[in-house]
């Protein structure tokens, strides 16, 4: 299956990134749920955390510190470093 993915923060010139793999399974992987500040993400993001605990995988948490802007490249960096897969989570 192909798809064309959009790049909203650069309309002028279409970014061409390669998909990864996606892991057979969570277990035993380390999660990053970045919580984008945008109003009740938390609370989609803590009943995530309790379900992916509960099939072995851990979890870490990182918040941006405000929606309206990219998340600081430290924070880029350290989710990177400490995480194999990433789940953002936005609401409203």
């Amino acid at each position: 299956m192909s798809a064309v993915l959009l790049d909203p923060t650069n309309e002028r010139r279409v970014a061409e990134i390669t998909r990864l793999t996606r892991p057979a399974s969570l277990a035993g992987l380390t999660i990053g749920l970045l919580d984008i500040s945008k109003a009740r993400g938390d609370v989609f993001l803590n009943r995530l955390e309790t379900r992916l605990v509960a099939i072995g995988a851990e979890v870490k948490r990182f918040r941006k510190p405000t929606f309206t802007k990219p998340a600081p490249v430290d924070l880029r960096h350290e989710i990177a470093s400490q995480c194999h897969v990433v789940i953002e989570a936005l609401a409203d």
